[in-house]
C-alpha cells in the first residue's frame, strides 16, 4: 500500500472528524448541520467531498485498501468514504455490470443490451479471441478480446482505474465503449465491425 497516496485523505480525515467527534456522536449529513458548529460546517462539507472524490480516482483495490485502513478508526471517520464497489460475478453478466459501473463513474455512455450485442458479434462471449484473419491482424495489429479492440485504440481509449491488459474483460469493454462514445455517441449505436 502507498502511504503517500493516503496521507492525503487521512489528513482530511482527521481535520474533519476531531473537531466532529468533540460535538457530535456520528458524522453524516442529516445531522452535520446541526451538531457542527457553524465555522466548521462549510469546510467539512469541502473535506468530506473532496475525499469522496479522491477515492474515486482510486482503482478499486486501492478503494479496497482505504476502506481497510479506515474501518478499524474510531467512529465517524469511516462514514467519511463512500462504500466500497460492489463485487461482481467473473463471468460475461459480471463483467459487463462491472464496465457499466466504471463507465458510471467515468461518464461512458452505453447500455448492456448494446455492450452485449456487440460482445456476441465480436468474439462470441470468450474474453480471450483473437482475430487473426481481418485487415488489422494482416497489419500486424490483429483484435483481441470480448469487443475485438486493437491495441493502439485500447491504448488511446483505456479507462483509468482498470487492467492494462487488452484481455481483461472489464478494461477490453471499457476501452471499447470509451471509444465507441467518442466516434459513434455510444456502444448502443454500433451495430456492426467497428
Amino acid at each position: 500500500m502507498h502511504i503517500r497516496k493516503l496521507f492525503p485523505v487521512a489528513v482530511a480525515v482527521l481535520a474533519v472528524a476531531i473537531p466532529a467527534q468533540a460535538h457530535a456522536a456520528s458524522f453524516v449529513a442529516d445531522v452535520l448541520a446541526q451538531d457542527v458548529p457553524p465555522q466548521l460546517q462549510q469546510p467539512a462539507q469541502q473535506l468530506q467531498q473532496q475525499a469522496e472524490q479522491w477515492q474515486k480516482g482510486l482503482s478499486p483495490q486501492q478503494q479496497d485498501q482505504v476502506q481497510q485502513f479506515v474501518r478499524p478508526l474510531p467512529q465517524p471517520i469511516p462514514q467519511l468514504l463512500p462504500p466500497p464497489p460492489p463485487a461482481f460475478a467473473n463471468n460475461l453478466d459480471g463483467w459487463i455490470r462491472q464496465s457499466l459501473y466504471v463507465m458510471g463513474q467515468r461518464r461512458i455512455p452505453g447500455s448492456y443490451a448494446g455492450i452485449q450485442r456487440n460482445i456476441m458479434r465480436e468474439s462470441g462471449g470468450n474474453p480471450a479471441a483473437i482475430n487473426l484473419y481481418d485487415s488489422n491482424a494482416a497489419a500486424g495489429i490483429p483484435s483481441k478480446g470480448l469487443m475485438q479492440v486493437i491495441d493502439p485504440t485500447f491504448r488511446a481509449y483505456h479507462v483509468d482505474g482498470t487492467s492494462g491488459d487488452i484481455y481483461d474483460p472489464v478494461a477490453n469493454i471499457t476501452a471499447a465503449c470509451n471509444y465507441a462514445a467518442h466516434r459513434y455517441g455510444s456502444i448502443d449505436n454500433v451495430y456492426s465491425a467497428y
